[in-house]
């Protein structure tokens, strides 16, 4: 292949190989999604509407990248981990979190509708991502152990926030100097005692987030649409005048018609079954009926 002289400013890009042998795991967050959310009128303090857009997104990535063994997500941010050998882009960091983000974020406006129906997108939404790597199995469970907590830590003092705005009328400001300095302890009792609600029987989603796994029953067989073909006309070029042109005496060439197949080709192509879990990842249990997960190469 001709090489050109300036070739040379490829010297200039970086390998940033991850390093084999490590769990890699792509987190992805919504930039400024208070704003977002305000702007959107979303649903205080958990928007059902926006979780299950956040998973559809998800099972998307998981479907059209098969490496990734399970993700886990709460509010706004989905963590994908990728199988410990996958050589997925030849393992280069930036390639694997621009890919990951780029299509997340094509999949959540793409699929707003569905979920959102009427209610137009406002602005486009953005999330940033960084890519991680856990050397062993416990780093990789506590990570994802990290988030589960940190999603209940959230949700409980949402939970309460929300309550003493809406409920007792406080203003945020108020809700906040309320909650100051109190313990989870404190928070369950303010939540039974003023608002006879036990944060227990709360819904999983909100309290424990979403487990995306590949179903042990395997792929499935799914509809493609290939879509329309542009299809050249191989007339010959004539002359002709434009129309409503400006310059009624200016002529230019008219180089063949250009149109649309009225068919549309289908397919069918397999993607892999997604289960979507609502359970606790901390504990033995899920790790010892899910044992595959730690085992894929």
């Amino acid at each position: 292949m001709a090489k050109s002289k300036f070739e040379y400013v490829k010297q200039f890009e970086s390998e940033d190989k991850c390093l084999p042998n490590c769990w890699i795991v792509v987190r992805i967050d919504g930039k400024s999604f208070h704003r977002f959310s305000d702007v959107h009128h979303f649903v205080k303090p958990n928007d059902d509407r926006a979780l299950n857009l956040m998973t559809k997104a998800a099972q998307c990535v998981m479907e059209e990248y098969k490496d990734i063994v399970l993700s886990y997500g709460q509010s706004d941010e989905y963590s994908f981990v990728f199988k410990k050998n996958t050589s997925v882009f030849n393992r280069r960091g930036s390639k694997i979190m621009s890919n990951i983000v780029s299509y997340f974020s094509s999949c959540y406006v793409f699929y707003w509708s569905r979920f959102f129906n009427v209610q137009p997108l406002q602005y486009p939404p953005s999330f940033d991502s960084r890519v991680v790597l856990y050397p062993s199995d416990k780093n990789l469970r506590d990570y994802l152990s990290w988030r589960q907590a940190d999603c209940h830590i959230n949700n409980l003092y949402n939970t309460c926030f929300w309550k003493l705005v809406q409920d007792k009328g406080f203003t945020p400001a108020q809700s906040q100097e309320r909650l100051k300095g109190t313990m989870s302890s404190d928070k369950n009792e303010l939540l039974y005692q003023e608002f006879n609600t036990n944060y227990n029987n709360l819904p999983d989603v909100y309290r424990k987030g979403s487990i995306l796994i590949p179903s042990k029953e395997g792929s499935i067989l799914i509809p493609v649409r290939k879509g329309s073909i542009l299809i050249p006309s191989k007339e010959k070029a004539v002359e002709s005048k434009p129309m409503n042109s400006t310059y009624p005496n200016t002529k230019e060439p008219h180089r063949g018609s250009v149109s649309f197949s009225n068919s549309l080709d289908h397919g069918t192509k397999m993607n892999p079954k997604i289960d979507v879990l609502h359970v606790d990842l901390i504990g033995e249990k899920f790790w010892e009926e899910h044992s595959n997960i730690l085992t894929s190469r």
